[in-house]
């Protein structure tokens, strides 16, 4: 009878070369975005040298702060900071307490 290794990353986030989770995606969208962006300009008829210098500097900042933020932030921490901006700081009232807190009609019976 064969036994099976069992797979040991069910359940774990996915990572790549040290980025985790969203970063992935920021990172593949990031490139996927540059090189639709250079094929776009290289079609249009700028120069094969300007496109590929635009291509590897955008590419290489793109790299740099998924990198960045993967490090600065962490696995989970950029989507708490993105929470904590949505967040009021506080919550501002300008009704009079009267009308906040209902008064019932049975204490005036009393």
């Amino acid at each position: 009878m064969k036994t099976y290794e069992i797979n040991k990353g069910v359940g774990r986030t996915v990572e790549f070369k040290g980025l985790k989770a969203q970063y992935l995606f920021i990172f593949a969208g990031g490139l996927l975005g540059i090189l639709v962006l250079v094929m776009i300009l290289y079609m249009i008829g700028l120069s094969s040298y300007l496109c590929l210098f635009l291509g590897g500097g955008s590419a290489s900042l793109i790299v740099w702060q998924t990198f960045r933020l993967n490090k600065n932030y962490g696995e989970y921490g950029l989507m708490k900071a993105g929470a904590r901006k949505m967040h009021p700081r506080y919550i501002i009232s300008r009704k009079s307490v009267r009308h906040i807190i209902p008064v019932t009609h049975h204490l005036e019976k009393l």
